[in-house]
Order: C-alpha cells, then sequence, then structure tokens
C-alpha cells in the first residue's frame, strides 16, 4: 500500500520524501543515513555540482542510443542497479521490485548476498541481466556455495565488496535500535504507529530473514552480524582465489584509490567500482566523481570503470561518463522507490532515470554515451 500518487513524484527527491513518510523511522534511516558526520553521504551527491555540461546544439540528435557494455554484458542505459540488501525491511516485495524494474529498463540488476528474497527466487523472475554481489565471508564452504547457487541460477557477474571488512559509525541506527530482522519494543512500536501501513505489511507477510543464508535469523544489530560472519583478513590472495572459483567476470566494488585499481586489474577483475559504500563506512573518503580521473590515468582502457554513489538524476550519470566513466550505478534512488511504493516504485524510480538519461542526452546534444568526454565539462568556481 501507498500513501500517495506516483504520478506526483517527479523525482528521487520526491521518492525519498514519500519513503520518509510511509517508511519506519528506522528502516528509512536506514537507507538514508551515512557514518560519523555523514560528510562522505553529502558529498557524494554534491561533487557532482563542482561541474557544468557545456551542451552542443543543432546536433540534429532526437533519439539517442543509452546502451553500454559492461563486464562483456550490454545494458540499454548507462546504468545498472548496485545490490543492498534486507529489501523486505523496507517493503515486502523486497528484491522483487528493484530487479522487476532492471529487467523492464533492460539493465543488470546486482542481488545482494544479503537479500531478503532467495538467489534462486531473484534468478527465475526475469530474463534481463543479473549479476550477484559477495561479501568477504569467513567460511569458504559457504563462499563456494554461493558462487554455485548464483551460476545454476543465472546470474551472469560477479560483484565483490571489499570496503566492508567492518560496518561504519552508522549512528542513525543505534539510536533508532535498529536490527535486522526487526527488535520489538517499545521505541519501535511507537514509530510503527506512525507508519501504519509500513507497519501492516510488516505484521501481515512473511517474516524478514536473509533468504540466502538460512532459514531463521535470530534479530540482531549489522555490527554483530559484520563481526561474526565477515572477514576483515580477506586479502588480494583471496581474491585471486575467488575469482578462480567464480571462472567468470567480476567487479571489485568499493575502490578509490589508483594504486588499488592497478592491484584490481592485475588480479584479473573485469570491471572497478569506484564507490565508499555510499557514504555509510568510512567518513571523510572521497567522492566517488573525484577518483575517476586519476584512477582512469592510471588504468587506462584495460577495464570498465563504474560510478557508484550520488547518483540522483540523468545530469550526473553524464557528468560522470564524461570523466571517463563507463557507467554509473546506484541504489538510494530504487530503495526509496521500494519503501514508498513496492515494486511499482522501484519501477518508477528507474523510469524516473531512464527518461532524465534520454531527455539530458538530447539537451547535451550526444547520440551516445560514448562521445562524452571531459570537453563537455566547466568546473565551476570554487
Amino acid at each position: 500500500m501507498f500513501a500517495g500518487n506516483l504520478d506526483n513524484c517527479l523525482n528521487i527527491e520526491d521518492l525519498r520524501q514519500a519513503a520518509r513518510r510511509r517508511a519506519h523511522r528506522m528502516v528509512f534511516d536506514y537507507i538514508d543515513g551515512g557514518s560519523d558526520d555523514e560528510k562522505t553521504l553529502k558529498r557524494n551527491s554534491s561533487a557532482f555540482d563542482d561541474y557544468e555540461l557545456l551542451y552542443r546544439v543543432l546536433s540534429g540528435n532526437d533519439t539517442p542510443d543509452m546502451s553500454t557494455t559492461i563486464m562483456g554484458q550490454r545494458l540499454e542505459v548507462p546504468f545498472f542497479l548496485s545490490p543492498a540488501a534486507g529489501n523486505r525491511l523496507f517493503h515486502t516485495d523486497g528484491e522483487v521490485g528493484p530487479a522487476t524494474a532492471a529487467a523492464q529498463a533492460g539493465t543488470a540488476y546486482c542481488l545482494s548476498t544479503l537479500s531478503s528474497v532467495s538467489i534462486e527466487e531473484i534468478g527465475a523472475l526475469t530474463d534481463g541481466p543479473k549479476w550477484f554481489q559477495l561479501y568477504v565471508w569467513r567460511d569458504r564452504v559457504l563462499v563456494k556455495e554461493m558462487l554455485d547457487r548464483a551460476k545454476a541460477a543465472g546470474f551472469s557477474a560477479l560483484i565483490l565488496t571489499v570496503d566492508f571488512p567492518i560496518t561504519g559509525n552508522r549512528e542513525r541506527d543505534p539510536r533508532n535500535g535498529f536490527t535486522i530482522p526487526p527488535r520489538v519494543g517499545a521505541r519501535q512500536i511507537w514509530h510503527a504507529l506512525q507508519a501504519p501501513f509500513w507497519s501492516l505489511d510488516y505484521v501481515t507477510k512473511a517474516p524478514i530473514r536473509y533468504a540466502n543464508i538460512s532459514g531463521k535469523t535470530p534479530a540482531t544489530t549489522l555490527n554483530a552480524f559484520v563481526a561474526e560472519k565477515l572477514s576483515a583478513a580477506f586479502n588480494w590472495k583471496d581474491a585471486e582465489w575467488l575469482l578462480a572459483e567464480w571462472g567468470g567476470p567480476a567487479m571489485l566494488k568499493g575502490v578509490v584509490r589508483p594504486d588499488d585499481a592497478r592491484l584490481a586489474v592485475e588480479t584479473g577483475f573485469r570491471a572497478i567500482s569506484l564507490s565508499n559504500h555510499g557514504g555509510r563506512q568510512l567518513d571523510t573518503s572521497p567522492a566517488p566523481l573525484d577518483c575517476v580521473q586519476r584512477v582512469r590515468d592510471e588504468i587506462g582502457d584495460a577495464v570498465d570503470l563504474v560510478v557508484d554513489g550520488g547518483v540522483r538524476r540523468g545530469t550526473d550519470v553524464l557528468k560522470a561518463i564524461a570523466l571517463g566513466a563507463d557507467a554509473v550505478s546506484f541504489a538510494r534512488p530504487y530503495l526509496y522507490g521500494l519503501a514508498a511504493a513496492g515494486t511499482p516504485g522501484a519501477v518508477h524510480a528507474v523510469k524516473l532515470m531512464v527518461e532524465a538519461v534520454r531527455r539530458d542526452m538530447i539537451l547535451c546534444g550526444i547520440a551516445s554515451p560514448a562521445e562524452l568526454n571531459v570537453d563537455f565539462l566547466r568546473k565551476c568556481a570554487q
């Protein structure tokens, strides 16, 4: 249920406000928040404001080709959907929402290891490109099991997230008593009364769990779960082992340094995602957009380069590509849509981004993303 009209949500910020109204406070803050003082969270988006687009006129283009290729996979738009854990916490539709939205847009959806809908269910949902995200687990038997299940379910590429050795200091979560699944207490009940549509879903639908880990997961803080299950000791040699076990195209997600990007290329990754985990890990780390040119200079055209973080508008997509990225990815835009209205909300969020990219390419006077370069950008005066 959605207490509003999606037609009135004209941009991602509108969906964000709709999500704030519908979702339980701890759920909205989990989507919306960052670590420490949230400086990186803010910078991820504000970095795009440092550039203006120098559009060209009379290009004669009214039907741009928005497609790009990442890890050998053709995407109909120059973006894909990043992984995010526990989507059924935000809406009972869970990961079905963004997977459906990605398929309708002709782009890839990346399923989180910590999804609340199983690998097999998402694998069978659509014929669209599907990638699988993996954290660095202590249990290698579990890792191999996850990889085998993803391959069998038709996932064609792996995304290894490496900026999450431990959980960042996300202060909104302990203030709200956030756990997955939610632990019921007086504070949660009070906030639930203020979010009746979310609460009705929660009490009448199937319990929320990590669908790929076990049939029943006790309520736990994210910090405790990560400390117990994930390995901060995972290193480049371990990454080599993982790539050999996977045996297919893989992306390294969470890079900000050129020397790490070079090691990723040497290790065998076919793509690099410049990301700081949405500003949720090390605060005051650089915005992904600010890392593009240095990393591209370091690695050349050896692998595909993705900007993940802060993308809210079509112009953000164009700026990232003009600086040297091959595509962008995002999670918060579709999570706001999902939290606001379930699958229709996630579809609406992605549709807004598709329409924005198409419109802004025409306004910029380009026929394809490949035409973009730094000549289309002007750095704003500081």
